[in-house]
């Protein structure tokens, strides 16, 4: 079962963070999660929330905000002084970290709540400037974006991301079209998950962070999981 660093080794280092993609980029492991908005000003930015509150020491929606004011912001110091003056970075930023390493590059497209119109655009134009192609991934919440990408960009890999117990799950994927299922946990161990294996479709389980689950999750088998603690699932 192969594993993906999410948000960057983030248990040990503030979440999508350069520090913590540093840290993952060391690691034997399959390859990163990471996730994307749009900064006022057009800007791919790499930060989880809509909001900025929880992880910088700045109020407000990532959206409303330029990047001038978005690099401003203190992205570390919530976790531990050690990380203090860490940053929003930028999606080139980040990739530009494993521009020659063997890391899988999974980008969570963030317009399920606000649609940033031409993100995916953007990502893709950068993806390819950068020969990042066969190693990227691009999975959302937001179905629509990833049928655009399916449509638009078909050398590409996607991923349809779900929280919920789906019914018929892979004929749901065969609408977008999607090759790839990536699964809150729990899901996986149910009905739903027998059936995305059964129809050979890669299933990809976030966020485990538990060894006990980690074992239940290779033993249905499971393809990949997403931990925020990949440096632990290396030695288990």
């Amino acid at each position: 079962m192969k594993i993906f660093a999410h948000r960057g080794c983030s248990g040990t280092y503030p979440e999508n963070t350069l520090a913590a993609f540093r840290a993952a980029r060391d690691l034997e492991i399959e390859g990163i999660e990471l996730d994307v908005h749009l900064s006022k000003d057009g800007e791919l930015v790499v930060i989880h929330d809509e909001l900025v509150d929880r992880t910088t020491d700045g109020k407000g929606f990532v959206k409303d905000m330029t990047i001038d004011q978005l690099r401003t912001l203190d992205a570390g110091s919530w976790m531990g002084e050690e990380f203090a003056g860490e940053r929003i970075p930028f999606l080139s930023e980040v990739l530009e970290l494993f521009v020659g390493t063997h890391h899988v590059l999974n980008i969570e497209l963030k317009s399920d709540i606000f649609p940033y119109p031409g993100m995916a655009d953007q990502v893709m134009t950068l993806i390819r400037f950068m020969g990042l192609e066969d190693r990227v991934i691009l999975s959302s919440f937001d179905h629509e974006v990833l049928r655009y990408v399916a449509v638009e960009y078909p050398d590409i890999e996607t991923a349809c991301l779900t929280m919920e117990v789906m019914i018929d799950f892979p004929n749901y994927l065969k609408q977008i079209p999607s090759p790839a299922a990536h699964v809150f946990f729990p899901t996986a161990l149910r009905q739903m998950g027998h059936e995305l294996k059964a129809a050979g479709i890669p299933v990809r389980a976030f966020t485990v962070n538990d060894e006990t689950y980690a074992r239940m999750l290779e033993e249905v088998g499971v393809d990949a999981i997403f931990t925020d603690f990949p440096e632990k699932f290396l030695d288990v």
